[in-house]
């Protein structure tokens, strides 16, 4: 049961959390926010990350006031106990994103051989690009050069003789950083491995040594695991190109059966959008008093349909309970990764299906159907027939979508926006040297409770527009983005003078969406791309990170290998260190002068604004460019 004074006021900026959030109150339904609530206050020594569990001479704890230990049992001390639990959730997060890399090496090479019935390699050109990059011979078959690429890339998760291969798009003074720093990455699970290693009672207890490895396991994912993901999943699905779509809450259908996509990984859902559109399954949902199969996504997943086949989003992180309490959807297909394990909860109070898909990821009360790249196919149809089948239980009283969709254009890939200037980023670099746009700011993550839902990312979002940044968004960013507007052309005339001059000659909004979580790869790899065409370091360059109400592990890697690339990055939700000043201070000024970047915290959007502001200017400065 829900607690009944929870306050809704201030959880969100968005009219259909808000509904839907007074609809679980007078149901009796728990949320998030009412678990956040019932948690307070939360515990302060894991909050300064003064609190350890890794090994059962503890739970050990560090009294920042002095007054108490000051050491654990072991002998850590402040320092090492925050860079070991900071280096842990980097390891984690890297992890992620680098095993959703692995599965889509792994159908890769299934589809090369013939095994993966339903899936096929879509964009040939893309597949022998990257095969070249490996070094595939360019005259082989799709299907041998598609072989060939997928044993390479399995090649990078183990120990390479050298470094990651991707580590070779970065400009020659990047990599020198890393060489004087031992920073460069070897093997994806190599460095992974190494970090839980070092985090081992008795391993390394040198807190700077700690950093320097979570930095390269965060660069492991960043330029391995993270950016495998992204390329392997244009070869098989096709590299975005700008589409016009929806998103909110009111994507979803009071007419027609309702599956919702939900997770990080597209092999499953790619499976249950071509299955949507069968014939038969159509027929039987109009027999049964549908009008349709309508899928929306959340988070990720969702992301990445969204930006290849143009299927709306119903929300971002904090909504996908909510998704559940309109009563409108029929079937939650879930694969891993930021999936709430009270869902299946949720979905038994209604007529909802709740199903899991892949052995790593399973929870509560839900049904467990079992996904390979040779079964996909199957697996989809058999998803969307369950749905279709399960229209008849809805119960039409207990239905509430209260609210009307909002248009969006998606789709930006680098390849989308190279084409979208003519083949080359020469007019992107010309309109920044000419100072109509400053620069540009990746604004990335997820969602927290802690932070009104969409205030930072829509408010940040809003500011930087204005100062003529072009803001690149992935992830729950992106959704709230949408949510107010900014993925619309039309939302260039809420941009300052130049940018707005840009993106009317060009046709596109001021916020370009450009995937899921691991798709932050594509603005790492952009940088790239525009560091190497100026003749300078990505460091140089007037660009920077965001990630305004993040709250995963996976965040915390991404962040770190957005600074370790030499990209300026501001969090908007503090990170469990200040239990350390001296971890705090390498974070914050330490690392500046290796890597030329470095973190900076500010939870208000308008102060994290003029942050990037002022750092965009200096860069302009520092190549010689107007400033204001």
């Amino acid at each position: 049961m829900a607690p009944q004074d929870t306050l809704i006021d201030n959880i969100s900026i968005q009219p259909d959390t808000l509904a839907l959030k007074e609809k679980a109150r007078r149901e009796g339904l728990e949320t998030v926010w009412d678990r956040f609530h019932a948690q307070q206050p939360q515990c302060g020594f894991c909050d300064l990350g003064l609190s350890c569990r890794i090994c059962v001479m503890g739970p050990c704890r560090i009294d920042p006031f002095g007054e108490g230990p000051q050491r654990g049992v072991c002998g850590a001390d402040a320092d090492i106990m925050v860079a070991r639990n900071l280096a842990r959730m980097v390891a984690a997060g890297a992890a992620s994103h680098s095993d959703h890399g692995r599965d889509l090496v792994e159908t890769l090479y299934a589809v090369a051989e013939g095994k993966a019935p339903g899936y096929k390699l879509t964009d040939l050109e893309k597949l022998s690009r990257i095969a070249a990059e490996f070094g595939v011979a360019a005259d082989l078959a799709p299907e041998a050069q598609a072989r060939e690429l997928a044993l390479a890339l399995m090649e990078e998760y183990g120990i390479k003789k050298g470094f990651l291969q991707f580590t070779k798009r970065l400009p020659q003074a990047r990599l020198d950083k890393w060489a004087k720093l031992d920073l460069a990455p070897r093997g994806i699970d190599r460095e992974i491995s190494e970090m839980l290693h070092r985090t081992h009672m008795g391993v390394d207890n040198d807190a700077v040594n700690i950093l320097l490895q979570a930095l390269r396991s965060a660069l492991a994912d960043g330029w391995g695991g993270s950016m495998i993901a992204t390329e392997v999943s244009d070869i098989l699905f096709g590299t975005p190109k700008p589409v016009a779509s929806q998103v909110n809450i009111g994507v979803l259908k009071q007419d027609q059966v309702n599956i919702i996509l939900h997770g990080h990984s597209p092999l499953v859902s790619e499976m249950v959008v071509r299955a949507a559109a069968d014939p038969e399954l159509l027929a039987r949902a109009k027999a049964l008093g549908a009008q349709g199969i309508n899928l929306a996504g959340l988070c990720c997943t969702g992301n990445e349909v969204l930006m290849r086949k143009g299927i709306p989003m119903a929300g971002n992180h904090l909504v996908q309970e909510l998704a559940l309490i309109t009563g409108a959807v029929e079937a939650m297909v879930v694969d891993y990764q930021c999936i709430m394990p009270s869902l299946g909860d949720l979905a038994s109070c209604y007529h909802t299906l709740f199903y899991t898909t892949y052995d790593k990821a399973k929870f509560p009360k839900a049904k467990h159907l079992s996904f390979s790249p040779e079964n996909g196919a199957a697996l989809g149809r058999e998803l969307v027939f369950q749905a279709v089948e399960n229209f008849a239980r809805r119960d039409p009283k207990r239905v509430s979508i209260p609210a009307s969709p909002q248009a969006q254009v998606t789709g930006f890939s680098i390849e989308a926006i190279v084409a979208a200037l003519g083949g080359t980023p020469g007019p992107l670099l010309d309109a920044v040297k000419a100072g109509q746009i400053r620069g540009a700011a990746g604004v990335v993550g997820c969602n927290n409770p802690k932070i009104t839902q969409d205030y930072g990312h829509v408010n940040l979002t809003r500011a930087l527009i204005a100062a003529d940044i072009l803001v690149l968004d992935t992830g729950c960013t992106a959704v709230a983005n949408a949510k107010a507007g900014l993925k619309e052309p039309q939302a260039a005339e809420l941009a300052g003078p130049g940018l707005k001059a840009v993106c009317q000659s060009l046709g596109i909004p001021p916020v370009l969406h450009m995937g899921s979580c691991v798709d932050n790869t594509r603005i790492i790899n952009l940088c790239a791309v525009l560091a190497g065409a100026l003749g300078v370091d990505i460091d140089m360059l007037p660009v920077a990170a965001a990630a305004p109400e993040w709250y995963s592990e996976k965040a915390a890697t991404i962040a770190c290998y957005a600074v370790a690339s030499g990209i300026y990055t501001v969090l908007g939700v503090t990170p469990p260190v200040l239990g350390s000043p001296a971890v705090t201070d390498l974070l914050l000024n330490g690392l500046e002068s290796h890597l030329g970047a470095k973190f900076a915290v500010e939870p208000d959007p308008g102060k994290a604004a003029a942050l990037i502001i002022r750092h965009v200017e200096e860069k302009r400065r520092g190549l010689g460019l107007d400033a204001r």
